[in-house]
Order: C-alpha cells, then structure tokens, then sequence
C-alpha cells in the first residue's frame, strides 16, 4: 500500500505561488495512485467555495479548479472546522465532496502509520 499523503495549505490568494503549490502537488500525488486528504486552512478555506478557486489567476500555471477537482474526484478535501466558522462558511457553501473537519480529525490522520504530511 502507498503512503498516504496529508497536504494543509494555510494561505489563499495572497501567495498564489504557495496556494498553488501545494494544490498542484496533492492533485500530482492523487493522479499517480497516491491516497490524498488535503485540508485548507486559513484564507485557503475560501478555495473550496464553488467560483473561489477561479479567483487565481498564476502564470504558467495548472488551473486551481482543475487541480481542486482532480483532488475531489481522487482524493479528499478537508476544511479547518475553525476557519469555516470565521468565515460564516458551513458545508452547504462548499464545492460537492468538501466537507468541513477539526484539529481532532486533522491530528488523527496524520498520526496514523505510513503518512506522510506536508504544510504550505
């Protein structure tokens, strides 16, 4: 079995170059078979609100939504419980397949045997 990757990008559109980043390495890992939960805290909660990922506009750059898909389709997506409540955002606001967890769910899957977690 492959190692399980846990990918939290902690910024939104003011680091596009970071936001994307770690999208475009969690969709990378997700599309070659690797097991992805990428969870999105901070202003990076805002990407999972349908029409917000279209806000990044990078250069040279994998589409946010094409990347937030194939991490959807493939993988899971995660938003902080905390930062979604800042954000009056409930899992009604989200694009189909997000759902909104906390610190408990996110420390659970990264204590877990063969993971491997990375921040942005």
């Amino acid at each position: 079995m492959a190692r399980q990757l846990v990918i939290k990008v902690t910024c939104g559109t003011e680091a596009p170059e970071r936001l994307n980043q770690g999208f475009t390495v969690a969709a990378t890992a997700a599309a070659s078979g690797v097991p992805v939960s990428l969870w999105l805290t901070g202003d990076a909660a805002w990407m999972a609100v349908p029409g917000r990922a279209d806000e990044l506009d990078l250069p040279k750059a994998t589409p946010l939504p094409k990347l937030l898909a194939t991490v959807l389709e493939l993988g899971s997506v995660t938003v902080c419980g905390q930062c979604a409540a800042r954000r009056s955002l409930t899992e009604d606001d989200l694009v189909d397949g997000a759902r909104i967890a906390g610190a408990a769910g996110f420390v659970e899957e990264v204590l877990q045997d063969g993971v491997q977690a990375i921040v942005y």
